[in-house]
């Protein structure tokens, strides 16, 4: 029982700091982040990210997504797939090539650096899609551009990492890579089933079944098990929760859906994700990595800004809406701290590198809402002028 009192005050101080956040200007997520700063151990001490936290963390960043999916405009997907993919290759080059060079100035050795990189080439949308929808601005060019681009970034950081755990396994370890991405391929040909026909069928089946709310738990069921096969593939849940929410939201039943989902995704779970974020943060070794953790924020957030407004740029756009896709793709969040930890595991970063990493990770992902809304409401002004 001591989880629920967890929850109650997590709910109950999320619910204030997030209005009072909103009040001031600042986006509501960061107020739900520093409950997880303020109450974990990197300040009180009081709560820490367990086994039930994380369940609850995870269904948030899944609800979350499968939000995203449902309030996406499919038209606009299509259309900016190109500047999506442009995004996410540039957006995956800049951190691998810089940050894993600054690596060497803090004498990292050369598979130290390479892991480095890849830890900062992976974004973490559902971040940046709080900010997007708290801006009524995800169903626009740059969010549509965002989303493909956190997609395929997503792809290519699993693939880089996969290789530099094959670098340091067996030889068999090529053809583990290879079953990764023929797995990764039949995933998405089943994203393309479930889109298609699917998705479709299950929700007409759940309108013939005597059971409250049918075609609600239809929808969490696609949800849920979309996002439990991408894991299975080596993606990210969140990846499968974005398209099983395409899927619903092509079947006459999407604008039902979203009225049920979103009171049950942001009553207690989506909460709870943002605030695990919070937990991940420990002040302990700051003072004697400083330097580091100083350098790499900075780089994480301008490699990601800077790289990915340059692929905006090769692809069309204007300086404004440059601004807005780079700052939608700085946060690395729960990504960047998966990433992380399995190639912690694989024992591919020194325990004093990881923990600073970590650090990094989280202090990326705070302000990186902050950089978004700025954009947003750069654009919107220059556009009223």
């Amino acid at each position: 029982m001591e989880f629920i009192g967890t929850l109650a005050l997590i709910l109950f101080l999320t619910l204030f700091v997030g209005h009072y956040s909103q009040r001031m200007g600042v986006p509501g997520v960061i107020g739900q982040l520093l409950v997880g700063v303020v109450l974990g151990p990197a300040i009180l001490n009081w709560i820490h990210l367990n086994s039930l936290v994380q369940v609850f963390s995870d269904l948030g960043v899944i609800i979350l997504m499968f939000i995203a999916g449902l309030e996406s405009n499919i038209a606009l997907l299509k259309k900016y797939l190109r500047p999506a993919l442009i995004v996410a290759v540039i957006g995956v080059i800049f951190p691998v090539v810089i940050m894993g060079a600054s690596g060497l100035l803090f004498h990292f050795s050369r598979l130290e650096c390479f892991f480095l990189g890849v830890v900062f080439s992976a974004t973490s949308v559902s971040i940046s899609v709080e900010v997007l929808k708290e801006f009524h601005a995800l169903d626009t060019k740059e969010g549509a551009t965002i989303l493909g681009a956190a997609v395929a970034d997503d792809i290519i950081g699993v693939i880089l990492l996969s290789i530099l755990v094959s670098m340091m396994g067996e030889s068999s370890g090529n053809q583990n890579l290879l079953i990764v991405i023929l797995k990764q391929i039949l995933y998405f040909a089943g994203v393309y089933l479930l889109i298609k026909w699917i998705a479709p069928y299950l929700m007409r089946t759940a309108d013939h079944l005597f059971m409250t709310a049918s075609r609600t738990i239809m929808s969490m069921i696609i949800c849920l098990a979309m996002a439990w096969l991408a894991e299975l593939v080596g993606l990210s849940g969140a990846v499968g929760a974005f398209f099983a929410g395409i899927a619903v939201a092509m079947t006459p039943a999407h604008e039902e859906i979203g009225e049920s989902v979103e009171p049950i995704g942001y009553a207690i779970f989506i909460p709870m994700f943002f605030v695990s974020v919070g937990l991940n943060m420990n002040f302990s070794h700051l003072w004697q990595s400083l330097g580091f953790v100083v350098l790499m924020t900075v780089l994480g957030i301008g490699t990601k800004l800077i790289g990915c407004g340059l692929g905006g740029k090769l692809s069309g756009f204007d300086l404004t809406s440059n601004y807005v896709i780079g700052a939608g793709m700085i946060s690395r969040g729960e990504m960047g701290l998966i990433t992380a930890q399995i190639g912690f595991s694989a024992k591919l970063m020194d325990p004093t590198h990881y923990s600073d990493v970590i650090l990094v990770i989280i202090l990326v992902t705070i302000i990186a809402p902050f950089i978004l809304k700025h954009a947003i409401t750069r654009q919107r002004n220059l556009a009223t002028e």
